[in-house]
């Protein structure tokens, strides 16, 4: 009687085959991936197993058809008499190495799931926070309102920002900025993650409750390592007393983290308590950036001016928001205002760094301030990131690029982080490291501007790759880069209609903000003179990339025209002129004082 091929399937043991071979593949795919971090294997070690699994399971399949295990050895099925075939006893043996391999994948992934997730992988994750007495380092997170009024926030926020800041200040503490900080702000996120992704040994964490005039404030310093809690404490003071609550707390945190001082501890800036809270949700206002935002904080800060006309952090509030509006004079006659108020006052002479550039180009008069910053506060994070902006527009792109790293390291979280790295190093034409640090800003902002198209432009000049250099222009999201890096790539590419069509739509639509992308277009065409000219109109709309111009890579082509030498002239950019500028700084070093010397990679 003829068999059904399910009935000679089955006495052919190649179900039990079937069945044997998945269960063996999925264990040993839970063991490679159990080991590959242990082993330091690379990733495709489990992708190619699996790939070879699904290959060679046809070629198993087909094993078991033909050919059956005997006393005598392997024969051919079609050899073996139906009266001698032993299929019976071998799918015995077959149903025990089934349960067997069952078992240990089964056992494989409980293992995984409860031991190695929360066991050995948890260690590791431990293992990778630093000691606080190898690294003494911290993170503020935003301490929790916890007042009846959600309004007030912004002043729970103020004044975890404040203690960030006062912190930020004690020597051989590593402070991460308010940025990272506050990126984990109402996400359930565990202290140990947090302190992981920042890279610091202990966290700072609390809540506020305001009410009138009296504020609670409970703050807890934890060991991130292990969870522990170092030190508690509650506060429950008048609004008049809350620069000596930081002050306590700031000590505090310095006692339990074992630093030891050379000198004395920093104390916070005192403000007139009668506008504080409303100083702090001006500056909130403003980090919002938006025109409904700076309207608001400009008018909170000319109500402190009403009450306190002295108070030195609301005239350089004000200046922000003048400057976000793009009134240059009145930004930096805020400024000068504060800085007439408070000398000391060093984020104040650094912002007036910017708008003296802004409002007259006077390299000089803003190397002044920008040292006159430094020299106040070499450690704080606003100020170190400016002096870097500022030796970029220099052209002493070896001195900056130390600086804004050491800005990435305590701003961790924060993409703005990682492009000015990147800006640097593509200025200096480090395409490898420039590419990295773009990359780690996508990876923070997957929509972060600009990185796609820095990336597109070092692949295309960089490494000579205008397909890569395409695909990246393409996902830039802003158009005018998008527009310019494509007809660049284009062009490379051959694609003369392509490239053609991407520079009409760029001159049509951004003739006015993008003069200078355009020029960057003609220079890499070899087309000289449309380039100058679009150089020109640049100048006349005072396009702000021109602080760079002179490191500017997709302008290589144009130095040995000698309108270049004159155009960098005109701006007071050619090189005897930027030597002409005196600004030394240097990083932090462990005391907290700086380095002698200005700063090397």
């Amino acid at each position: 009687m003829k068999r059904s091929l399910f009935a000679e399937l089955k006495r052919r043991n190649v179900i039990r085959a079937a069945i044997l071979y998945v269960g063996a593949v999925w264990a040993l795919a839970q063991g490679i991936a159990q080991l590959t971090p242990v082993v330091d294997a690379p990733e495709w070690a489990a992708r190619w197993f699996l790939v070879s699994a699904v290959v060679g399971f046809p070629f198993w399949i087909a094993f078991a058809w033909f050919f059956e295990f005997t006393p005598e050895g392997l024969k051919r099925e079609s050899d073996i008499a139906p009266g001698q075939s032993i299929t019976r006893h071998t799918g015995r043996k077959l149903d025990v190495a089934i349960i067997t391999v069952l078992a240990v994948a089964v056992v494989l992934l409980l293992t995984d799931r409860f031991v190695l997730r929360h066991g050995v992988n948890a260690g590791a994750q431990a293992a990778s926070i630093p000691e606080i007495d190898k690294d003494p380092s911290i993170a503020v997170l935003p301490l929790t309102n916890m007042s009846e009024d959600k309004g007030n926030e912004y002043f729970s926020d103020g004044i975890s920002e404040e203690l960030l800041n006062l912190l930020a200040k004690v020597p051989r503490l590593r402070v991460i900025a308010r940025t990272s900080s506050f990126s984990f702000k109402g996400k359930d996120t565990s202290i140990q993650d947090i302190a992981r992704v920042l890279q610091v040994a202990a966290i700072l964490e609390g809540s506020v409750r305001k009410s009138g005039d009296t504020v609670r404030i409970t703050v807890q310093l934890i060991r991130a390592k292990d969870g522990s809690h170092l030190w508690s404490e509650s506060y429950d003071r008048r609004l008049d007393d809350i620069f000596k609550v930081q002050d306590e707390i700031a000590a505090n945190v310095v006692g339990n983290l074992r630093i030891t001082l050379l000198g004395s501890l920093p104390t916070a800036r005192r403000v007139d308590p009668r506008v504080y809270p409303l100083i702090l949700q001006a500056d909130a206002l403003v980090d919002q950036s938006t025109a409904a935002s700076n309207k608001q904080a400009l008018a909170l800060y000319q109500e402190v001016l009403a009450t306190a006309p002295d108070e030195a952090r609301a005239w350089s509030g004000a200046g922000r928001v003048y400057l976000n509006q793009n009134n240059i004079q009145l930004a930096k006659e805020a400024q000068q205002k504060a800085i007439t108020l408070d000398p000391d006052n060093a984020v104040a002479y650094s912002r007036l760094g910017f708008m003296t550039l802004r409002s007259d180009g006077d390299l000089a008069a803003a190397a002044s301030d920008f040292q006159r910053a430094f020299a106040l506060d070499p450690a704080d994070v606003r100020v170190i990131g400016n002096a870097a902006t500022f030796l970029q527009g220099l052209g002493r792109l070896n001195e900056a690029i130390p600086l804004s790293e050491y800005g990435a390291v305590h701003d961790p979280a924060n993409p703005i982080s990682y492009f000015n790295v990147c800006a640097l190093h593509f200025y200096a034409r480090h395409w490898d490291q420039a590419i990295a640090s773009c990359r780690a800003a996508l990876r923070l902002s997957a929509g972060f501007t600009t990185a796609h198209f820095f990336i597109g432009v070092v692949l295309l000049l960089g490494k000579n790759d205008a397909a890569a250099a395409l695909q990246e222009f393409e996902a830039e999201p802003v158009e005018e880069f998008k527009l310019a890096g494509a007809a660049n790539a284009q062009r490379a590419l051959e694609h003369a209609a392509e490239s053609d069509a991407a520079l009409m739509a760029l001159t049509a639509g951004h003739a006015q903000d993008a003069a200078y992308y355009i020029a960057t277009v003609y220079a890499y065409r070899g087309e000289h003179d449309r380039a100058f000219e679009w150089l020109d109109k640049a100048v006349v709309n005072q396009h702000q990339n021109l602080f760079t111009v002179a490191s500017e890579p997709q302008f290589d082509r144009l130095h040995d025209d000698p309108r270049w030498l004159a155009l960098l002239r005109r701006l007071g950019k050619a090189p005897e002129q930027l030597a002409k500028i005196k600004f030394e700084v240097a990083l932090p070093q462990a005391d907290g004082n700086p380095a002698s010397g200005p700063a090397h990679p």
